[in-house]
């Protein structure tokens, strides 16, 4: 029998080595190999185990394979991302083409910018699991143009001429008062409502006396205003020109969307001969924070999900 074979049959004829040798022969070795990670201390959210690269050689180490395989990708690993709907119908037709059973709708009620936002991969209710929550649809109310006007000027003080055509630009979005609210705002403000053909009267009456002075400022019964001026000719049909505290708006606030009923107060301040226009929206967040409300339902009702006023936890 040859010395090889006599090694092999007998395994005291092999020579001793220690276990930094062993290590030393394996870190010689070359080559690399695809091997299981378990998590062994069982981690919540993590899966059970994971495939790694295992190199050998003069230097060895572990690295994920997700490096080496992600340019060959033929998909997401998930969905992520944020859909942004420019009209209320295609928020409610994307939400429901990738809706799951744990999605979520959070509406912001604030009312300068209300927005609309579904995240599709919200919680899980049965398990308790966390979602990553990065999957929405969103929708941003647009502001239609009539009311960023109307909004820009609230308040704002205007000369006798400007507030004059500002009337007549804009009276295709003033409304006759219904009989309840005739009822309601006259009674709440101690003053008369305007209907739309008062309110283009009084433009035109402001537009005869822009270079007038004004003579006398009286508070009637009702609660109109009158003013006259030193001219003969106070108003268009040269008579004092009374002045309504209050008119309606009825108007979209949002761009193709409906309209909401508003009602303005009309204030004006006798100053060194001139007269200083202005008008005050009564509570447009009461009425715009209701329709968005409003909407809200109505997107509970379309999608059959569950919706909360405020925003999610987790950033988008």
């Amino acid at each position: 029998m040859s010395d090889k074979n006599a090694i092999a049959a007998d395994p005291k004829h092999l020579p001793a080595f220690d276990l930094n040798t062993a290590a030393w022969l394996g870190a010689k070795a070359e080559g690399v190999e695809i091997a299981t990670l378990t998590n062994t201390a069982k981690a919540p959210g993590l899966p059970g185990a994971v495939p790694v690269l295992l190199k050998r050689g003069t230097a060895p180490g572990v690295e994920g394979l997700e490096r080496l395989l992600e340019p060959y990708r033929q998909f997401p690993a998930r969905k992520t991302g944020q859909a942004t709907a420019q009209t209320f119908e295609a928020f409610c037709n994307l939400t429901v083409r990738h809706l799951t059973d744990h999605s979520a709708i959070f509406a912001n009620m604030d009312w300068k910018k209300p927005t609309l936002t579904a995240v599709i991969d919200y919680h899980e209710l049965a398990e308790g699991h966390a979602n990553f929550g990065k999957h929405r649809v969103h929708y941003a109310f647009p502001l239609s143009e009539e009311w960023q006007k109307w909004v820009a000027g609230d308040g704002v003080k205007m000369d006798q001429g400007d507030f004059a055509w500002f009337l007549e630009d804009r009276v295709a979005e003033l409304s006759s008062p219904t009989e309840e609210e005739k009822l309601q705002y006259e009674r709440d403000f101690a003053t008369t409502i305007a209907t739309p053909a008062q309110l283009v009267e009084l433009s035109r009456g402001l537009q005869v006396n822009v270079e007038s002075k004004v003579k006398a400022s009286t508070t009637l019964q009702s609660g109109e205003g009158q003013i006259a001026w030193e001219e003969t000719h106070s108003g268009a049909d040269g008579k004092p020109l009374k002045v309504p505290g209050i008119f309606m708006l009825n108007i979209a606030p949002f761009f193709m969307g409906d309209k909401v009923r508003i009602p303005v107060r009309l204030r004006y301040r006798p100053a060194g001969g001139k007269v200083v226009w202005f008008y005050q929206i009564y509570r447009p967040d009461q009425f715009i924070t209701q329709h968005v409300r409003d909407v809200l339902g109505e997107a509970r009702e379309k999608t059959g999900l569950p919706t909360y006023e405020g925003t999610p936890e987790m950033p988008a």
